[in-house]
């Protein structure tokens, strides 16, 4: 019963805010009528004024009187207009308003609506959360707010606080949980991120701290070193973070979803694209490898000829692939290189090229498709 109450008294107020536009735009008119006739009374007034202290000839004041009494005529008209349509004007609209539209919000709410569906509080949501975040969020900050030395609660709460981007939240989360239970990669890679989202992306010497410390526990952590390298490139020293990035690239997987964009550092410093597909110690064998003469030679260059030389090395190893195709280890450097040097085209040429010589239901041709999907590369014809 006090549930059709509320919609009755919610059905009222909604009336009578859809009413009120149409009631005072109809004052209003009338306000702009009243205001005018007063105007042109106020003339006539000062026209007989000017007329007795000769200021203006009786010619002058027979006409200026008929072009007043003119504009009186047709405000009064208006009036009268006015007076015979507000009784039908707003009718079909009031109906509607005040009937129609309730009629039917109630048919679509009793055709689409729940009202037989019992209420259900907070603390019943809090006890069955389902998939909904914010209820997991306020269950976590409740049972914390009672247990605040529970690190596992804090562990569990800050990736899901940093996800939501309550980034405050999530750097305080991941501190007590470092606090409770001990540094671990994952806790130092969280809160060196949250450190890095507060200042917009850039690694702040304190972030740097936290990330050497998650090192000193997991030495081969790419989180942590990828974002030291990144600091280095940030710091101005980009012969260090190409180093960095290399490193990186030489230890990560085939795989690694993070490949792509370490290369693509390694370009933006002067370096030659890298990756587990190139065998460092395979030398002479794979066509296109820098020598240690063409290393100490991109160190004393500036950025541009550098840029320059890397080109010259990818159209060296393209041409010597162009002669001897059957090269797999060139192909998927080849293809890998123009996508860093962000010449698609060219990659997806090779990409073809490659398929060429080494077909998809081969082992070999299937790596070049997952490359290519890797890299965003999808040359026409090429199918698996």
């Amino acid at each position: 019963m006090l549930f059709w109450i509320l919609v009755a008294a919610l059905t009222a107020a909604l009336a009578v805010i859809l009413l009120y536009p149409l009631l005072r735009g109809a004052k209003a008119a009338d306000n702009i009528r009243a205001g005018e006739t007063a105007v042109y009374r106020d003339q006539l007034r000062e026209l007989d004024r000017d007329l007795d202290g000769g200021l203006i000839t009786p010619e002058e004041a027979d006409y200026a009187r008929a072009e007043i009494g003119r504009r009186l005529i047709a405000v009064s008209a208006d009036e009268q207009a006015q007076t015979l349509k507000p009784a039908r004007h707003h009718r079909f609209t009031e109906a509607f308003v005040l009937l129609l539209l309730p009629v039917l919000g109630l048919c679509l709410y009793l055709t689409t609506g729940r009202p037989d569906l019992p209420s259900q509080p907070l603390e019943a949501r809090l006890e069955n959360p389902g998939n909904d975040v914010a209820v997991l969020i306020t269950k976590a900050e409740r049972h914390l707010a009672e247990k605040p030395d529970d690190g596992k609660g804090w562990d569990v709460l800050a990736p899901i606080y940093f996800r939501t981007m309550r980034i405050n939240d999530a750097q305080v989360a991941y501190r007590n949980a470092i606090r409770l239970l001990g540094p671990s990669p994952v806790r130092l890679d969280g809160l060196a991120e949250t450190l890095m989202a507060v200042s917009d992306g850039v690694v702040t010497e304190e972030a740097r701290q936290v990330l050497e410390q998650s090192l000193t526990l997991e030495p081969d952590n790419p989180r942590a070193r990828f974002y030291i390298a990144l600091s280095m490139e940030q710091a101005g020293r980009p012969d260090e973070a190409r180093q960095a990035f290399e490193a990186l690239a030489k230890q990560s997987p085939a795989d690694a979803p993070w490949l792509p964009l370490v290369n693509q550092h390694i370009a933006t410093n002067g370096g030659a694209p890298a990756g587990p597909d190139v065998n460092p110690g395979a030398g002479a064998a794979a066509p296109g490898n820098p020598t240690q003469q063409d290393v100490t030679a991109a160190e004393t260059m500036n950025a541009g000829d550098r840029q320059q030389m890397i080109r010259g090395m990818v159209e060296s190893l393209d041409a010597k692939l162009s002669e001897d195709p059957n090269n797999f280890e060139g192909w998927m450097r080849l293809v890998r290189s123009y996508a860093v040097l962000n010449d698609k085209d060219r990659a997806a040429g090779a990409l073809k090229r490659g398929l060429a010589a080494f077909p998809p239901p081969g082992e070999q041709g299937r790596q070049l498709l997952a490359l290519a999907r890797e890299l965003g590369i999808a040359p026409e014809g090429a199918t698996q």
